[in-house]
């Protein structure tokens, strides 16, 4: 069942997304060469709890860390490790989110580690831009298919694929609520969207092929073929006046 939220709900739910954002953000300038996924964790982890939040990924379904933290060919649950040491030319994608007052917040972006080539570059550019079109496309009266569909060619067009066994998906009380919000599909299909929706777009894109395999951990997905993977997501909600973008940090 889809759970539409009143303005004041939709508003409610500003610190907890904020939180997120924030804490993305620290996340991302810690990504150098020689820095560990571990103690990428650890400053997301104790921004988010000095905030009075809860990281609300930490223990979801078992998940070790605070962060899902995926580098290269890693698409999506990369578990954070003192073991994982970045290097120039990673790219990687940090997803994040906290609690915060019984409301969620959820993110993710794909960062640079010092230099890295054109096609890393045009990957994560295509996908950040994958995420602006499907945010565009968030209309009062359109459809969950009106935003999978702007999602997916943009993304094909480039000459990537975007990744079909996980989706985005509402964002509220709980961090996962329906509706699911695919990066792939036809538009003016599926559930229509109303003022008061929180949804949680987020394209996720492979160099290569579409098809992933996840590891033996239980958690870490990777691309089949070993190409490169990006990941981008911002919470939103629909508005009478379009949609926004509720995971934006507070310093913005």
């Amino acid at each position: 069942m889809i759970l539409v939220k009143t303005a004041k709900e939709v508003e409610a739910m500003k610190p907890a997304c904020q939180i997120s954002a924030e804490a993305l953000r620290l996340g991302g300038e810690a990504v150098k060469p020689g820095v560990t996924t571990a103690q990428i964790d650890k400053i997301i982890y104790d921004y988010i709890v000095s905030q009075g939040a809860r990281p609300n990924f930490k223990g979801l379904g078992g998940f070790p860390g605070s962060a899902c933290i995926s580098v290269n060919d890693v698409v999506i649950h990369g578990i954070p490790s003192h073991g994982i040491v970045l290097h120039e030319g990673d790219i990687v994608s940090i997803a994040t989110g906290a609690a915060v007052h019984g409301w969620n917040g959820d993110n993710a972006a794909t960062f640079a580690c010092g230099e890295v080539s054109e096609t890393a570059q045009r990957l994560m550019d295509v996908t950040k831009e994958a995420l602006m079109r499907g945010i565009a496309a968030a209309q009062t009266g359109n459809r969950v298919g009106d935003i999978s569909a702007a999602v997916q060619q943009y993304v094909e067009d480039a000459g990537f694929s975007v990744v079909r066994t996980y989706v985005g998906h509402g964002v509220g009380r709980e961090l996962h609520e329906d509706p699911d919000v695919p990066n792939f599909g036809t538009a003016g299909r599926g559930p229509r969207l109303v003022n008061g929706m929180v949804l949680a777009i987020e394209p996720m894109v492979n160099e290569k092929s579409h098809v992933v395999k996840t590891m033996s951990d239980g958690w870490t997905t990777k691309t089949v073929d070993g190409g490169l993977a990006a990941h981008f997501e911002h919470t939103i909600a629909i508005t009478p006046n379009g949609p926004v973008i509720l995971t934006q940090p507070r310093r913005v």
